[in-house]
Formats: structure tokens, C-alpha cells, sequence
């Protein structure tokens, strides 16, 4: 188990423990409670609504939203759950991918208006890493969302990490224009998640004549007041709240509460931007700049994200090959590493070498001896060798240093194999291989891909077994 938060992780992260928190639904007024639990690699955030039949799920995913008035509502399979932007935002803070959330109501219940009490129980439960790998999404061009009735401006920068920057301008003049940023996702415990939500006083009085905030609390939000109120107004919200000497302080705010950063308000939506692009499902690095964000608008861009993955996710993860750089093994060093010689060395140099992957590269010619007979004609690379060439570049990767080649390497088990598309004569093979799990005697379990240009044309999940060859005596 690890008790530390893990930001960025290689691998996904879970729950090491389930967990459980109580408060009340903002708009229902409803006590509520909900429960997280551990759950399996690749599940993602699921909410389950326990108070109803059949206990029906519903995945934080923005294919599944449906309001986004005051807060982040999704729906599906009979189940809805609004208000989740806070609890969402509070996953990705502490780097928790995937996660069974039940709940017994239709609202997560508001807490102090932060997302502070999400990351409290989190830690409390302690995070675990999971046997899977993490992809993340690396954006290679800007994309862009505006909202010109809204004056609303997003973009999305490609960027190595995960960064936020954004910029409210209400015409307040209480608030003026405020701007947060966040440069990594690991200050969000400290910087972020303390920041309570706000709303102006002539909402409030809007939302409570329509019996909107059931469970409001002039504690768990900002009040801003930016136009002239009465004594009658303030006496009201006093008696409604049942709080004693409620007024106006010099700097436009109700004396309920002290700000936590004068910038409180903008952090407070940098961290609702955070929470609705959670909703985007995959994980993804960039660096998005938010000019007057809101739910409609995050999840409007949100969803722009999502569908620009979808298109281009399969190019993630092709190597570049620049065949002017010099390779960091060429063949003669790759000789000193495997046991293979002509006409069954299949690997032509390395471009890439790290403790976890390894790319290579084999030019495909009309020379190669295995088309005299595959076939005259019409040349095709033979499936078993492409994985082959595979094998040797893992075992680059594995194989100890041994100037006496002195292992051999033998397969026990080939998955998940697929040739999607043919290899001919002048094609050049990238070839890459990622280490699943890390070697145990003696077995490799890894991953591999062949590319041509940018399709994919062979992979599988390969396991071989490193065994040192018995001494010889003589």
C-alpha cells in the first residue's frame, strides 16, 4: 500500500481502502452518504445510486452528462448524480483512477463548498498502485472552445504535464478580474482543494425564493455582494440561515466566513475546471488556459477533448525514427548482445533504450532470403518472423550483458497476437517493446508493436523465459 500521494503515476492507482463521508445535498437539503470503494484496473470514477432497485451505475464520463446548471449532473441507466464536480476534482488531485462511488441520494453532498473534506477521506483511505499501466494522452496541436454570448475562451496547449490557468472577470466590482493558476497537479491538496465555491447575494436571493438551496449554508459558500442591499435583505438571509449578525464587511463579502486566498473565487473555478475535465475519461497532459469558465463551458470543451482523442489516440505512443541520428546500438553492437547471426538477426540497430522500452529498427529489402519462398511474386513478410524480430529487440532490453552469449531465451506464451497489415519489401519496422512487470526469474512478460510510417501492423503481448545455459565440462 502506499500512504503518499502519487501525482502523475506510471501506473493506474486505486483505493486502498474503502471509505465513507456524510453531509448534505446543496439544492435537496437531502443527508447524504456516500462510500468509496476500490475497483478494478480500467474501471475509471462510477457512481452507483444504492438507494434505488437494482442499484444502477452511472460512469463519470461526459457522454453522460446532462445539466450543467450551478453544477455537473450525470445520468444513465436510471441513475443521476448532480454536484460530482467537486468529488471528481479531489480523484484527479490525489491521482486516484479508478473508484466505485455509492451513494444514496441523487446529490453529493456539498461539505464546506471545497473539495478539502473529498481529499481528507482519500488520504484517509490510502492510495494503491494497480498492475496497470497509465497511457496518458500527449497533445500534439491547440485545441480551442469559445462561447462568444458567454465571452467564454479555452484552449488546450501541448504540454509535458498537467498545468491550469484561469481568469474570471464577473464585472464584479468586488471580485475585479482574478486569475489562478496551477503549475503541476501535485499543489492542488494545498493550493486548489481548500477553495469553497461563491455566489453573488442577488442569486442567493433568486435561488432561495425558488427553493433551489434546500441545503445552503451561508458556511460552505462565499457570499458576494456587489450591489446595494437593505437591512430587510441581510435580516432575511439571517432567519433563513438562522445566523446571528449577519452583515456586510467593507470589502463587498457577508462577514460568514474569511477568504482563504484572495483569489479564493478563481481558484475555486480552476478547481471546477478540473473537476468536468475529469470527464474527458482519458488521462491526458496538456496545458489549459481558461478565460470565464463555467460547468456548461468545461464540459462543452470537455467534450471537444474527448472526441479529438478518439480520433488521434491511435497515433499515441509511434516512436519517431529520424534515420539521420545515429542509433544508440548499431548492428555490430547488437551482436555483442544476442546470440543471433545472419540469416536470423532481425533487428538492424536501436534508437531507443530505457529500463522499460526499447524501440528498434529492421529494414525490410527484396534481398531478405525468407521471400525466395514467401512468396515469388509477392512478397510478404512471414507473421512468425515479425514477431521474432520483436522477440530479439525485447530481449536487447533483458538479456544480461554477456560477451559469451551465454543465455538462451525461449517463448512460453504469445497473446493477444494480431497482423493488421502486410510487410513488404522497402518497408522499415519499428519495433517497439515496453516491459509489462519487471523481471522475475527469469521471465520477461512484454508488450510489443511493430509500425510502419504511422499504422500499426503486428502486435502482441509476448513472455519469454531467460535461462543461463549449463556449463559444459570437458
Amino acid at each position: 500500500m502506499q500512504s503518499e500521494n502519487c501525482i502523475n503515476q506510471e501506473f493506474q492507482q486505486t483505493l486502498a481502502a474503502e471509505v465513507r463521508i456524510d453531509g448534505i445535498g446543496i439544492h435537496s437539503g437531502q443527508t447524504v452518504e456516500i462510500v468509496l470503494k476500490p475497483a478494478d484496473p480500467n474501471t475509471g470514477i462510477v457512481f452507483q445510486r444504492v438507494d434505488l432497485p437494482g442499484k444502477p451505475t452511472v460512469k463519470a464520463d461526459v457522454d453522460n452528462v446532462v445539466e450543467t446548471t450551478r453544477s455537473t449532473t450525470i445520468e444513465s441507466n436510471g441513475a443521476r448524480v448532480s454536484t460530482i464536480e467537486h468529488l471528481m476534482a479531489s480523484l484527479v488531485g490525489c491521482g486516484v483512477d479508478n473508484v466505485l462511488i455509492e451513494i444514496n441520494a441523487p446529490e453529493v453532498p456539498i461539505l464546506d463548498g471545497s473539495a478539502s473534506p473529498f481529499v481528507e477521506v482519500i488520504e484517509k483511505a490510502g492510495i494503491q498502485k494497480q498492475n496497470a499501466v497509465k497511457t496518458y494522452y500527449i497533445l500534439e496541436h491547440n485545441i480551442s472552445f469559445v462561447d462568444e454570448g458567454k465571452k467564454v475562451e479555452m484552449v488546450a496547449l501541448p504540454y509535458h504535464e498537467y498545468r491550469i490557468n484561469t481568469l474570471i472577470d464577473f464585472n464584479s466590482p468586488v471580485l475585479g478580474t482574478q486569475h489562478a493558476a496551477l503549475k503541476h497537479i501535485s499543489q492542488f491538496k494545498n493550493e486548489i482543494s481548500p477553495c469553497r465555491t461563491f455566489c453573488f447575494f442577488h442569486e442567493l436571493e433568486y435561488l432561495l425564493d425558488h427553493n433551489l438551496i434546500k441545503g445552503g449554508d451561508v458556511n460552505n459558500a462565499i457570499v458576494v455582494v456587489d450591489k446595494p442591499v437593505t437591512e430587510a435583505q441581510v435580516s432575511r438571509l439571517s432567519k433563513i440561515f438562522q445566523k446571528e449578525n449577519v452583515r456586510v464587511t467593507e470589502g463587498g463579502i457577508l462577514n460568514n466566513l474569511d477568504l482563504r486566498f484572495p483569489n479564493e473565487p478563481a481558484r475555486h473555478k480552476l478547481l471546477d475546471v478540473i473537476g468536468d475535465l475529469a470527464l474527458v475519461g482519458f488521462p491526458f497532459k496538456a496545458h489549459i488556459i481558461a478565460n470565464r469558465p463555467g460547468h456548461s463551458s468545461n464540459v462543452a470543451f470537455a467534450r471537444k477533448i474527448k472526441e479529438h482523442i478518439k480520433k488521434n489516440r491511435h497515433k499515441q505512443g509511434i516512436p519517431k525514427y529520424d534515420p539521420a541520428k545515429a542509433p544508440l546500438l548499431d548492428v555490430h553492437a547488437i551482436e555483442r548482445k544476442l546470440p543471433h547471426r545472419y540469416p536470423f538477426l532481425l533487428v538492424d540497430k536501436v534508437i531507443e533504450l530505457t529500463e522499460k522500452v526499447v524501440v528498434a529498427v529492421k529494414n525490410v529489402t527484396y534481398n531478405e532470403p525468407f521471400f525466395q519462398g514467401h512468396f515469388p511474386g509477392n512478397c510478404v513478410m512471414p507473421g512468425v518472423l515479425q514477431v521474432e524480430a520483436l522477440a530479439q529487440t525485447g530481449g536487447i532490453l533483458t538479456i544480461p550483458d554477456d560477451p559469451e552469449h551465454d543465455y538462451d531465451t525461449y517463448f512460453l506464451k504469445i497473446d493477444n497476437c494480431k497482423f493488421k497489415n502486410k510487410v513488404v519489401p522497402g518497408d522499415t519496422l519499428i519495433l517497439k517493446m515496453e516491459l509489462l512487470n519487471p523481471v522475475r526469474r527469469g521471465i520477461c512478460e512484454m508488450k510489443g508493436t511493430i509500425f510502419v510510417g504511422d499504422k500499426v501492423v503486428t502486435e502482441a503481448d509476448l513472455v519469454a523465459q531467460i535461462v543461463k545455459k549449463p556449463k559444459v565440462r570437458l
